[in-house]
């Protein structure tokens, strides 16, 4: 039940033009907690992570943007590897070269073991290759991908707080070592005021001689 609860806050983005298969990654996904949503297309995909091309005139870069970003957070991307139209590589490749959706972690899937393909696909960034159709073995392999994901955000929301909470600690122990050497300070002053007065208190009161219209009387 614990892991089942960790599970639903990751969400996956299938994609796939067959059917039965989104069908298939879909229902072996909902079954491990996760959040699913299918696409059939490369473009669909993209459209929903929010990705546009900018004018090639004006610009190389690519950008998502804000108006069509997804609200729902995705922390990996399941895609076929052959599609028509754009292919599941293509895809791979866009999102690699987008700033804002590289980070996202990329599994191929394919009903053919090309060994070249695989190799293409991981030296292109994709975490894994699974071969279709997909099993359930494949999808606890998923886990640890975005496992990473999730540490990296976290990491990024912790920091700022963890340093306020440093400087905070620090402010508190510099208080606290000001007070105690003020106290101190206030115990010496107190120590050397009271030694003053027992020695004050020690001295033999001092021996005036008394005078007569300005002659001093020797006392023997």
């Amino acid at each position: 039940m614990g892991m089942a609860a960790a599970d639903s806050e990751f969400h996956v983005l299938a994609v796939d033009d067959s059917l039965i298969d989104r069908k298939l990654v879909e229902r072996l996904l909902k079954t491990s907690s996760f959040q699913v949503t299918t696409v059939d297309s490369g473009s669909k995909a993209l459209e929903f992570l929010g990705w546009h091309e900018d004018d090639r005139s004006n610009s190389n870069e690519t950008s998502v943007s804000p108006k069509n970003h997804q609200e729902v957070e995705v922390n990996l991307v399941i895609t076929d590897y052959c599609m028509p139209g754009m292919t599941g590589y293509d895809l791979l490749k866009k999102m690699k070269e987008s700033s804002s959706l590289r980070n996202i972690p990329v599994v191929i899937m394919s009903s053919e073991n090309v060994p070249s393909r695989i190799t293409r696909c991981l030296e292109e960034g994709a975490e894994d290759f699974f071969l279709k159709p997909m099993k359930l073995s494949d999808v606890n392999k998923l886990m640890p991908h975005m496992m990473k994901t999730k540490y990296k955000e976290d990491n990024i929301i912790e920091k700022p707080e963890k340093q306020e909470k440093q400087e905070s600690n620090k402010e508190e122990t510099t208080q606290e070592s000001d007070d105690v050497q003020l106290s101190l300070q206030e115990q010496l002053n107190g120590n050397n005021n009271n030694k003053r007065k027992s020695i004050d208190d020690g001295l033999p009161p001092v021996r005036t001689r008394p005078r007569y219209n300005g002659l001093t009387v020797m006392s023997n």
